[in-house]
């Protein structure tokens, strides 16, 4: 079987095996709302093109901070998801994951840069017409792993009606008090340091209670009982997302929202996400095809 590990970026038209014959579509969009090329790649499943008149459901897949939208499938993303597939353990759906820099998903505090209203106004309407992709809600879910994560969630719990279903890895959800956050921002340590530019410095109280994924899912929470959700964290995770992740658990769990919820031994690493990766694609797949 042809190895997977290598990926070329942009265009890249790969076929894994006489019997699988999956491929990765990577190109990029020309924005009017960021008003810059934003490169993006999809995993289209088997016989996509041997089927023309099928169309799929569809994961958008958020990356983390530091990293970009080929990272899932050079991170061995793209072997998982086409073993599990070979097992019968996932359905066919298409994964996109669009780059997003260290934007947290949103619209920055200052406004420049406006990433929340690129996904939802313009990302999102071109994926889902160029590709055979399901339009109903149903058809329709989200994921992501740390800052992805964050904005998995906070798009999900913003408006439970877009997604039908809701995951994250190692959320970078944060419980410390907005004066802690400044002084980490101020100290540039690591948890602070990316703020800055999508929170604003100091941070904006009110931009970020609006983008909190606990606020929303506070004020959303009526709404949230129709969205399947799943998110774990490692219980030594790098940046103290466990206490974040342990948190949201609790809320949910006091406002009665059906969720699933892991604190799994391991940290915040590429070998933690893809020790979980697995069970993330079976909670979409099972979803996906009505059996949750």
């Amino acid at each position: 079987m042809l190895r997977r590990q290598r990926f070329l970026p942009f265009l890249l038209f790969l076929t894994i095996s006489a019997s699988a014959q999956s491929r990765i579509d990577c190109d990029a969009l020309k924005s009017r709302i960021l008003g810059e090329t934003v490169r993006y790649c999809v995993l289209l499943p088997p016989n996509y093109d041997s089927t023309p008149a099928k169309r799929y459901p569809v994961l958008y897949f958020l990356h983390g901070l530091g990293e970009n939208e080929q990272t899932l499938f050079k991170t061995g993303g793209w072997n998982l998801i086409e073993d599990l597939r070979q097992q019968h353990k996932i359905s066919d759906f298409l994964i996109v994951t669009p780059d997003a820099k260290a934007s947290f998903y949103i619209n920055s505090a200052d406004g420049k840069v406006r990433y929340s209203d690129f996904f939802l106004q313009e990302f999102m309407p071109y994926i889902e017409g160029k590709y055979r992709i399901r339009r109903e809600r149903n058809a329709r879910a989200i994921s992501g792993i740390s800052m992805g994560g964050y904005g998995a969630l906070r798009f999900a719990f913003a408006d439970p009606g877009m997604f039908s279903a809701v995951s994250a890895q190692s959320p970078a959800l944060m419980t410390e008090s907005l004066q802690e956050l400044n002084a980490a921002l101020r100290a540039g340590t690591p948890l602070g340091r990316p703020l800055g530019p999508a929170f604003g410095n100091p941070i904006n109280v009110q931009h970020w209670k609006d983008n909190d994924p606990f606020s929303l899912a506070r004020k959303n929470k009526t709404a949230l009982g129709g969205l399947a959700i799943y998110f774990n964290c490692g219980r030594d995770d790098d940046f103290g997302f466990e206490t974040g992740a342990a948190a949201l658990d609790r809320q949910l769990q006091e406002e009665h929202i059906k969720h699933e919820f892991h604190l799994y031994p391991g940290d915040h690493s590429p070998s933690y996400f893809g020790a979980h990766l697995g069970e993330v694609m079976e909670f979409h797949s099972k979803l996906f095809e009505g059996e949750r």
